[in-house]
C-alpha cells in the first residue's frame, strides 16, 4: 500500500508508552469481559491462544521500539484513508456528515467503557466512547500465527474496526445490541455475524476509494486476511471441528466475499447483510 505522502492522522490516542502488561494471554477475568463485548470486535483469536501465559506487569512508562514507532504511523496513515474515504463517500450516500473516530493504540492490555482489552483478542471498536482499540503488536500475530500477511492485510483490520464505527454512526450498533439482548445466544450469534460480515463489505468500499494507494497484491492481501480470520478457519485451527451456531464473525468464505462486494461496487447499499437471505 502507498502511503508515502500521507499524513498521519491526528485522531491518534497513544498509550503505549504507559504501564501495562506484555506477553502470551490476558486472565481468566479480563478475557471473560473481552468476551463479553466480543461482538464489537473485528476479530477473535482466543481460540487460537488458550492456555497462553498469563500477563506479566511492566515498569510505569517505556520508550518504544523502532518496530513500535513504524507501526504506530503506519495505523495512523491508514486511519487518514479511512477519513478522506468516508469524509466524502458517508454524505454522498447518506446525506450526513461523517464524524470520524479515534484511534487508541495500546501494549498489552487497556480500558475502555466497553471493559477491558487485550492484544490477545484483537482489534475492537467500543461505540460508548466511538474509539477504535489497536495493540499494534497485533500485526505481528497476524502475520506469524494466522498466515495473514502483508500491509494491506494490516490495514484492512484498521478499516475493519472503522466499519463499526459506520455503523454506530448509522445507528447500526445500537439496535443489533437491542435485538441481541432480546433472542437467544444462536440468534444473537447470528446477528453478530451479520453486523461483523457488513464491516467487511464496508473495508471493501473503502479498498475501492483507495484503489490509486493500491499496489499488486494489495487485494488478495486483504482477501487472504479475511479467508484466515474466518471463523469455521480459526475453529479448525486451533483443533475444533468447526460448530457454525457459535459463529460470530462468519466463514473464511463469507468474510472474503462480502468484502469482495463491497469493492466490486463501491457502494454501501450493497452491504446490507441483514436484508440477504444468503449470506
Amino acid at each position: 500500500m502507498r502511503l508515502r505522502g500521507t499524513r498521519a492522522s491526528r485522531n491518534i490516542e497513544d498509550r503505549r508508552r504507559r504501564g501495562g502488561a506484555k506477553a502470551g494471554g490476558i486472565g481468566g477475568v479480563g478475557l471473560l469481559i473481552v468476551l463479553a463485548v466480543g461482538y464489537f470486535a473485528g476479530i477473535d483469536v482466543t481460540p487460537l491462544l488458550e492456555g497462553a501465559a498469563p500477563m506479566q506487569q511492566q515498569s510505569s512508562s517505556r520508550e518504544l521500539t523502532p518496530q513500535e514507532e513504524r507501526a504506530g504511523e503506519f495505523a495512523a496513515r491508514v486511519l487518514t484513508t479511512t477519513e478522506e474515504v468516508w469524509g466524502q463517500i458517508f454524505p454522498q450516500q447518506v446525506g450526513k456528515p461523517y464524524r470520524p473516530p479515534i484511534m487508541v493504540l495500546y501494549a498489552g492490555v487497556t480500558q475502555s467503557p466497553c471493559g477491558g482489552a487485550s492484544g490477545a483478542t484483537g482489534p475492537f471498536y467500543c461505540p460508548a466512547d466511538r474509539k477504535a482499540y489497536l495493540d499494534t503488536a497485533f500485526f505481528a500475530t497476524m502475520e506469524r500465527q494466522l498466515g495473514a500477511k502483508g500491509d494491506f492485510a494490516a490495514a484492512y483490520v484498521i478499516a475493519h474496526e472503522v466499519a463499526h464505527h459506520v455503523q454506530n454512526e448509522l445507528g447500526i450498533l445500537p439496535e443489533v445490541n437491542r435485538r441481541r439482548a432480546a433472542v437467544s445466544q444462536a440468534e444473537a450469534n447470528a446477528l453478530t455475524v451479520r453486523l461483523e460480515l457488513q464491516a467487511d463489505c464496508l473495508s471493501g468500499v473503502w479498498a475501492r476509494a483507495v484503489g490509486s494507494r493500491l499496489e499488486q497484491g494489495d487485494l488478495e492481501e486483504a482477501l487472504n486476511a479475511a479467508r484466515q480470520i474466518g471463523d469455521d478457519t480459526l475453529q479448525r485451527n486451533a483443533g475444533r471441528v468447526p460448530q457454525p451456531h457459535t459463529f460470530t464473525h462468519g466463514t473464511s468464505a463469507q468474510r472474503a466475499g462480502w468484502f469482495k462486494r463491497g469493492y466490486d461496487s463501491g457502494d454501501m447499499n450493497q452491504c446490507d447483510t441483514f436484508a440477504a437471505r444468503r449470506l
